[in-house]
C-alpha cells in the first residue's frame, strides 16, 4: 500500500469478527485522537498495527504503519472507539463505526 493510498484495516475479515462483541448496546464513545497525549495515540496505534493478524506478510516498516494510521484519523477515515464496559480501546475505518456515534 502506497503511503498515501487510503487505509483499511490491515486484515478486514479479522477485524470485523472481532467487532461484533464491542458494539452489541455496549456504552461505547469516539475519542477525538487530537484529544489525547502524542504518545498515548502513538503506543495505541503501534499496538493495534501489530496485532496478531493485522500484517497479512506486510514488510511495511512500523513507523510508516503508524503514519498510515495517523493520517487516516487525521482525514476522517479511523476513528477510536472505547468501550466503557470493557475499557478497551479499539481503531475502526469509518464505514465500521455505528452511525449514531458519527452523528
Amino acid at each position: 500500500m502506497a503511503l498515501g493510498a487510503a487505509w483499511q484495516p490491515p486484515n478486514s475479515r479479522t477485524f470485523r469478527v472481532a467487532l461484533p462483541h464491542l458494539l452489541q448496546k455496549r456504552p461505547t464513545m469516539l475519542i477525538p485522537y487530537d484529544q489525547l497525549q502524542a504518545e498515548t495515540l502513538t503506543l495505541l496505534i503501534e499496538d493495534f498495527v501489530t496485532r496478531d493478524g493485522t500484517d497479512n506478510g506486510d514488510d511495511t516498516p512500523l513507523e510508516t504503519r503508524v503514519l498510515r494510521v495517523r493520517q487516516a484519523l487525521a482525514k476522517g477515515q479511523a476513528f477510536i472507539l472505547f468501550d466503557l464496559e470493557s475499557q478497551q480501546c479499539q481503531l475502526l475505518a469509518k464505514h465500521d463505526v455505528p452511525r449514531e456515534l458519527l452523528d
